[in-house]
């Protein structure tokens, strides 16, 4: 009895001390894992048009599917380039999907744009099309620059934000002054402002003196 009690006892302790040891942290696993042709982790491709770079994206994990012709991104990293080669823009998201065959993208959820002379663009959703050098959306915006801040629904515009065309609910702010509509204009109407026509005669007036 004594011996079962003492078998007990240390079962019980080394059940404890085992239990009492911290796990090692589990890893999130994406579904996109268990479906990809292939996967990459710290990886980098470039976007090129006519030889020329325009696009380099990083991403922390990259998931291919289709022959490598889709590319899912976490965290993608993307830097566009003038067509001289020279650092344009930097683009951030969550998450990202590339066509290898068209070389565009759409970038989804925390979009931020930065381009190098301070303009910083911020939505949920945005494709880039490469072939245009163009980034586009049909989401809400706002765009914030030294003197200006802009926000709508949906745009148009190079990745350096330097021509931007606003596709509805177009606001903004700048050096202080609101774009909003005016109040109404006080202006009196025309009819208001007509001068009325002259009295006519008297019929029984005497005839005018020769």
């Amino acid at each position: 009895m004594r011996t079962c009690l003492l078998i007990a006892l240390v079962a019980a302790s080394v059940t404890g001390a085992c239990t009492s040891k911290k796990q090692p942290p589990v890893a999130a696993h994406s579904p996109l894992a268990d479906s990809a042709d292939q996967i990459m982790y710290g990886a980098s491709f470039i976007l090129t048009d006519k030889g020329l770079s325009r696009a380099q994206m990083v991403g922390d994990t990259l998931y291919f599917f289709d022959d490598n012709t889709r590319v899912e991104s976490e965290n993608p990293h993307i830097t566009f380039f003038t067509a001289t080669g020279a650092k344009d823009a930097v683009l951030t998201a969550l998450h990202g999907t590339s066509n290898t065959r068209t070389n565009n993208m759409i970038a989804r959820r925390n979009v931020v744009v930065v381009s190098e002379d301070g303009r910083r663009l911020t939505t949920q959703e945005l494709i880039y099309n490469q072939q245009k050098n163009e980034i586009s959306s049909d989401s809400a915006f706002v765009l914030t620059e030294p003197n200006r801040r802009l926000e709508g629904v949906g745009f148009r515009s190079d990745p350096n934000m330097k021509n931007i065309q606003i596709l509805s609910g177009a606001k903004g702010i700048a050096r202080g002054i609101s774009t909003a509509p005016s109040a109404p204009s006080t202006t009196p109407s025309a009819s208001s402002t007509r001068a009325s026509p002259p009295a006519s005669a008297p019929t029984n007036a005497p005839p005018p003196k020769r």
